[in-house]
């Protein structure tokens, strides 16, 4: 994902995109510590378990520059793998964001870097770096959805959805073309114009009607 489609892609939005995609959608509370962070890359997934966050050093040393850090936290919602410190590295080594399917830490000084940090939590305890368990840059399950090496890592202060790197600029265009015609549509409303559905013609259809007689024939 080179530069030119990352800036493209900061100008729309993941709910924009979410209307082209028919999973990976990530549970709606997994947020930014910043509500004004945006992020968008390449993703670069870390599995850690329990209080033993070795994986994730590993995979700060091992990730492509650029990457997005999704971290699945195997279900433990206690213990914090990202503080203000981990954030920093994370930013100074380069990646374009961390989401955590758990809690982070420190979160007022998370919110004065460049780094987006994405949680399903805060919390004051913290993991240790033990180096028994973990991996990293393997499949995971971060938040409900599967993620693997280079998908595509989009999110926003309404949340983060994951999509096939190959579909990048498919979904892009389409997102673009959207926000495009919601420029006019804004005008339209302001105008006094309605949605541009005919909603008492579907309604007056009783498509609701013909759904419930197919439901009896199966």
């Amino acid at each position: 994902m080179d530069n030119n489609m990352i800036d493209r892609f900061l100008k729309v939005d993941p709910a924009t995109i979410g209307h082209y995609i028919e999973g990976g959608f990530m549970k709606p509370k997994m947020k930014p510590i910043n509500k004004h962070s945006k992020m968008v890359g390449p993703a670069y997934p870390v599995r850690i378990i329990g209080k033993d966050s070795a994986a994730l050093y590993k995979a700060l040393k091992t990730a492509p520059k650029g990457s997005v850090i999704v971290i699945d936290r195997g279900g433990d919602e206690v213990f914090a793998c990202v503080g203000e410190m981990v954030a920093l590295l994370a930013q100074c080594q380069g990646y374009r964001g961390i989401v955590i399917d758990g809690p982070a830490t420190d979160s007022l000084a998370i919110a004065q870097l460049d780094i987006p940090v994405f949680c399903t939590g805060i919390s004051a305890v913290t993991t240790n770096v033990l180096g028994v368990t973990g991996s990293y840059g393997e499949p995971v399950n971060c938040s409900g959805v599967y993620v693997k090496q280079g998908d595509i890592v989009f999110g926003d202060a309404d949340g983060v959805i994951v999509f096939p790197e190959e579909r990048a600029e498919e979904l892009l265009i389409r997102a673009e073309d959207s926000v495009s015609k919601e420029v006019e549509l804004r005008e339209h409303f302001k105008a006094g114009g309605f949605a541009k559905i005919d909603i008492d013609k579907l309604i007056d259809s009783k498509v609701i009607n013909y759904i419930n007689e197919l439901k009896k024939l199966n």
